[in-house]
């Protein structure tokens, strides 16, 4: 392989890897700092239990996340040199507010909540998680309106071979990166939701603090099923974005060969790039691909003969992977919509498949936020900056191929190590359950006014 290529799946290792933690940061720390509300609300001591119990394992998977974050951005310098030199004025403003602002603030606030306990008031310790969270989905924001540039770029010229930022507020209004904005983080409460009914899940089944786990599972439930329906608003609002501002990208992702007015959307399609057809359509919908991409069943869909080969995304790939995560996405609805039925009727004991189906369920959201990546980023290919930079061109000049096989090589046994780490210590401390006694038969069975309030 090529330097461009060694560059490219070194960024998606990385990248990928990173990307296992931050889902579960953004959503697990607004659970968290509900849990503490609640226990400030009624003086409950369960949900100091709950606070402690899911704030530990919040805490081990952001200090990995950050760990993680830090090597990914070493690699614009080194492998991307020639990206950076172009488009640095105006991607590195928004990475550099997101570090001076938000990150520094979620690490300030961090430190404050781990070691405030009994040394400031409640209420300012509840404070505290609460701004965390906050600053945690503002970095994302920043983070992800840079990425949203990179898919629609907007408010630029380009002086001297280089980009150069003209408009500020374009930038930071770019729909775009808003809707991108909206439907990563939803997707990351999803993950939390479900990793915490997963984990609940675990221990009702074991009768082991009933009480505790019920009203954990319940409280995630409704917070992910609330999620859930938050993706798919959200990814409804990104398709018809993609589709005005990347439509080779929108036809990729449904394999779409021909331009056709009013396209019919068909439920089964199997691609056939080298003759750049679909092999397979059945069960089609009239009009149903012009309504979802323009909500106008009338609309245009171009077609990828359109565009030059040269300037079309990988279809395959593409195309399976939008089509997987919206399949995850409606089975997410349908498990969370029986989980948050079930939690408020009291039946989660009654259940004991569907509870090991929500265990064993925990790694699915992660799946759909990877691959709803690869979407994003295969599916704007050969471009790294939309209409404007080829990825071929914004790799680093002076980097030889052993160079990156090099750090690629070492970045895969860092990360594999820490994924190990991680695995064992979520693993671990999820099994133990929360400190303290054992609840009583009596409480595990009757739930106090305060959990019924969750």
């Amino acid at each position: 392989m090529d330097v461009l290529m060694l560059s490219r799946l070194q960024f998606a290792v990385t990248a990928g890897f990173h990307f296992i933690f931050v889902p579960l940061t953004l959503g697990l720390v607004m659970l968290v700092a509900y849990m503490e509300t609640m226990y400030v609300r009624t003086g409950d001591e369960m949900y100091l239990r709950m606070t402690k119990f899911w704030g530990k394992l919040f805490l081990i998977n952001f200090i990995l996340g950050i760990v993680t974050g830090i090597t990914l951005e070493f690699q614009f310098g080194m492998n991307w040199a020639e990206y950076s030199k172009y488009v640095g004025d105006i991607f590195g403003s928004l990475l550099a507010i997101e570090a001076t602002a938000a990150f520094f603030l979620e690490s300030t606030f961090i430190g404050l909540w781990v070691f405030g306990w009994n040394k400031i008031s409640k209420k300012l310790h509840a404070a505290s998680i609460w701004i965390v969270a906050i600053a945690a989905n503002l970095s994302a924001l920043w983070i992800l309106l840079a990425n949203g540039w990179m898919q629609h770029p907007v408010g630029y010229v380009i002086n001297n071979g280089r980009a150069e930022m003209t408009d500020f507020l374009a930038l930071v209004t770019n729909g775009h990166g808003w809707s991108k904005f909206v439907h990563t983080v939803a997707s990351g409460y999803v993950v939390a939701a479900f990793f915490v009914m997963g984990i609940s899940a675990y221990h009702i089944l074991r009768k082991q603090n009933l009480r505790f786990f019920k009203t954990s599972f319940k409280i995630a439930a409704t917070f992910g099923l609330l999620s859930t329906l938050l993706v798919f608003a959200s990814g409804d609002h990104h398709g018809v974005e993609v589709a005005k501002t990347q439509p080779a990208k929108f036809a990729a992702m449904e394999s779409v060969w021909e331009t056709q007015k009013a396209a019919t959307y068909h439920l089964i399609v199997v691609p056939d790039s080298d003759n750049e057809r679909n092999s397979i359509e059945a069960l089609g919908i009239p009009k149903l691909m012009s309504l979802l991409a323009f909500h106008d069943p009338d609309a245009e869909i171009k077609g990828l003969k359109e565009f030059p080969k040269e300037l079309r995304p990988p279809v395959f790939i593409t195309f399976a992977s939008f089509k997987g995560m919206a399949a995850l996405g409606m089975l997410f609805l349908l498990l969370t919509a029986i989980s948050w039925y079930l939690s408020r009727k009291d039946r989660l004991e009654s259940w004991p498949l569907f509870l090991r189906i929500m265990l064993y369920s925990i790694p699915l959201p992660y799946i759909a936020c990877q691959i709803g990546w690869i979407v994003a980023e295969v599916g704007r290919q050969p471009w790294i900056v939309y209409g404007v930079l080829k990825t071929s061109d914004a790799v680093s000049k002076s980097v030889s191929a052993g160079q990156v096989i090099f750090s690629l090589a070492g970045f895969t046994l860092l990360y594999g190590f820490l994924a190990i780490v991680d695995f064992y210590l979520l693993t671990k401390f999820a099994k133990q359950g929360p400190d303290g006694p054992e609840e009583s038969a009596i409480t595990n069975t009757k739930p106090s006014a305060g959990s019924q309030e969750a």
